[in-house]
C-alpha cells in the first residue's frame, strides 16, 4: 500500500531528515532547540514561547515536556504574534489546534512510525508511549490520527 502523505508530515520529515535524525532514539528535545538556533528554558510556569524563545514547564514529566516542545516549536516556527493580546478567540483556537496537531506529528514523526507494524491498538499505544517518550494519551490521539490516514490511503488505492 502507498501511503500519501500530508504537507505537514513532508515537512516534519524534511526538517528531521536535515537534522540527521532517522530513529526515535535521536528525537531529543535539547539537541533539535540548538540545531534550529531556539533556547529553551526549564521553569515553574507553563509551557509557552516568549521572545524567540521556548519555556517549558519544569513541574511536567518528560513526556510531557517534550509533547509541549512539540507544541511550543509550531507556534514559534509557523505562527505569529502575541496570541492573547492581539487575536480574536476562534483565531486563538484555531492556532492551538494547528500547534496540537503540529506535536502529534512532530514528536511522533510518520516517517519513522511507517517503519514499525502496529497490529492493534492497545499495544500500538504502549509501543508508541515507550519509543517515542510521550504519554499514553498523546500516543491514542497520534495513533487513531494515523490508523485514520492508512484508511484513507486504503479507500484511495481502491478508487484509483
Amino acid at each position: 500500500m502507498k501511503y500519501q502523505t500530508t504537507i505537514l508530515e513532508d515537512s516534519v520529515k524534511y526538517l528531521y531528515k536535515d537534522l540527521g535524525i532517522y530513529c526515535p532514539h535521536q528525537l531529543d528535545m535539547m539537541e533539535i532547540a540548538d540545531y534550529l538556533g531556539i533556547k529553551v528554558y526549564f521553569l515553574d510556569i507553563s509551557s509557552r514561547v516568549y521572545k524567540k524563545e521556548i519555556i517549558i514547564d519544569s513541574r511536567l514529566s518528560p513526556e510531557q515536556q517534550w509533547e509541549d516542545f512539540g507544541h511550543e516549536l509550531c507556534h514559534l516556527l509557523l505562527q505569529y504574534g502575541n496570541q492573547i493580546l492581539h487575536l480574536n478567540n476562534l483565531f486563538l483556537e484555531y492556532q492551538e489546534r494547528k500547534a496540537n496537531n503540529f506535536a502529534l506529528h512532530f514528536c511522533v514523526p510518520t516517517f519513522i512510525l511507517l517503519k514499525y507494524e502496529i497490529v492493534n491498538m492497545n499495544e500500538g499505544i504502549h509501543f508508541i508511549t515507550k519509543t517515542f517518550n510521550v504519554t499514553e494519551r498523546f500516543a491514542q490521539k497520534r495513533l487513531i490520527h494515523f490508523r485514520n490516514q492508512l484508511l484513507m490511503s486504503k479507500l484511495q488505492e481502491l478508487n484509483t
